[in-house]
Formats: structure tokens, C-alpha cells, sequence
């Protein structure tokens, strides 16, 4: 049975997902799938788990972070602490509904805000990462110049190049709170099995940053995919990307 669900994060502001059971067995495992900056829970990668993991009986939830696709608020005002929020407020709900065995797949910067949400929640059993940034503000440092920083604090916004949705305003908000959130720090406290799959020709997020992390975390698997870019864009990538997540996860949800 799949449904398109709303439910609030601590702002009150409404949020939209995808609940697909395929047995309505709620003692089972439920998946919950983020993605990325800019995407939406309708991108081909979550589409795609959510088919294969109700091929396998499994729950899964897909729903669009705050600013994004149907949810309300505007994109400009993201920042990775509100996805956090809305993770929790997921999985919030979800508990309402009955589920209890909670598992959480993100992308990106979906995939930080993971990190950040395993190492706040008791929930979860289970973690898997898509190319995931881990340290924000290094990443932000990193591609862009300190007087483009300084005129994006002056103005209070800048602006967001999406390879999809074109130019998008994103406010200085977003900088300030990656100031003050530390993935690494934050994979210090997960002590759930985790895996993390990244392309070794990753220019947007280094690959160097799930290596740290996955140093960290003590239970976790590292698959680096050669050849591979932040969105796996080849087919094959792609596809190996997902099935390595999706076998991990199947098996530590028995």
C-alpha cells in the first residue's frame, strides 16, 4: 500500500511524503530515504530503493525536506540543522503510525544530515550513505572565495546553481549554520552498522571526507566506486551505488 502522508516539523510548517508498505506489517523495518540539495523525494535513486526494498517486504518512506519539492517554505531558508529537524520529525511520525525498526538512507547533503540524526536518535538500526558530506563548511570553503563569502553575508543571500532547477536563492543562514555543525564529531556517536558509498571522482564532495568518517564510525563500510562523480551519473555507477546501500541494508534488517 503506498500513501502520500503530510506531517509538521517544529515549525509547523507542513511536509509531504511517499509511505509504501507492501505487507502493512509495521513490526518490520521502515526505511527512511533523504535526499539531496535542491532534489526532491521523487529523484530516481529513492524511487528506485523503494521498489526494491517492497520487493523484499520492507517499508520505506520518502518525503521532501522543508523548501522542497511539495513541501512548504522556500528553499533560501534551508539549512542542514532544519533537514535534521525534519528527520526527526519523520521519524516522530512514523513512530505515531505504529513503526518502531527505523533504518535511514541520505544522499549528499541528505546524507549529513543523517550523520547528524544517528548521532542524535536511538531509533535507528541501521545507516546508509550516498555520497555524503560530512564537513560542510569545508566543502563550501573550498569552492568558493572569501570576498564571494563576505558579499553573501553583506547582501544576506546568494545564489545556488542547480543542475536541474537552474539559479536558486540560498540565504547567509546556510553558511552560519554549517559554521557550527561538525559531521565528524557527530559520527563519533554512532554506534549503528553503516555504509558509505563514494565515487573516487567526486569533485564536489571529497572523497577524502567519507574516509575520515568512515574512520570514525566503528562499524562501518566503505565501497568506493572508480571512476564515479558525485551523482553517479553513468548507469552502471548508478546502479552499484544503489544495490551496494540496498544489500546492506536488507541484511541487517533480518
Amino acid at each position: 500500500m503506498k500513501q502520500k502522508l503530510t506531517f509538521n516539523n517544529s515549525k509547523g510548517q507542513k511536509l509531504v511524503g511517499i509511505l509504501s508498505n507492501p505487507t502493512d506489517d509495521r513490526k518490520k523495518p521502515m526505511i527512511i530515504l533523504c535526499h539531496g540539495f535542491s532534489s526532491s523525494k521523487d529523484a530516481p535513486t529513492y524511487t528506485k530503493l523503494e521498489t526494491m526494498f517492497n520487493e523484499k517486504s520492507i517499508s520505506t518512506f520518502r518525503f521532501d525536506f522543508f523548501g522542497h519539492g511539495e513541501s512548504q517554505g522556500k528553499f533560501e531558508d534551508i539549512t542542514i540543522s532544519e533537514a535534521v529537524d525534519d528527520i526527526l520529525n519523520a521519524i516522530d511520525f512514523l513512530k505515531k503510525q505504529g513503526y518502531s525498526k527505523f533504518g535511514l538512507i541520505g544522499s549528499s547533503f541528505g546524507g549529513m544530515a543523517s550523520i547528524l540524526t544517528a548521532s542524535k536518535s536511538n531509533d535507528l538500526f541501521v545507516l546508509g550513505l550516498r555520497a555524503p558530506v560530512s564537513d560542510y563548511l569545508g566543502k563550501i570553503v573550498a569552492q568558493i572565495t572569501n570576498t564571494e563569502i563576505n558579499d553573501w553575508k553583506k547582501k544576506g543571500y546568494t545564489y545556488y546553481i542547480s543542475s536541474k532547477q537552474g539559479k536558486m536563492r540560498l540565504n547567509y543562514s546556510f553558511f552560519e549554520d554549517s559554521e557550527n555543525v561538525d559531521g565528524y564529531k557527530a559520527a563519533e556517536k554512532i554506534d549503528i552498522p553503516t555504509i558509505i558509498v563514494h565515487g573516487d571522482a567526486d569533485v564536489n564532495v571529497p572523497l577524502e571526507q567519507s574516509k575520515k568518517t568512515a574512520r570514525i564510525i566503528p562499524d562501518c563500510k566503505l565501497e568506493i566506486i572508480k571512476g564515479a562523480g558525485h551523482h553517479f551519473s553513468n548507469p552502471a555507477e548508478a546502479e552499484k551505488a544503489v544495490e551496494l546501500i540496498f544489500d546492506f541494508i536488507v541484511k541487517h534488517s533480518k
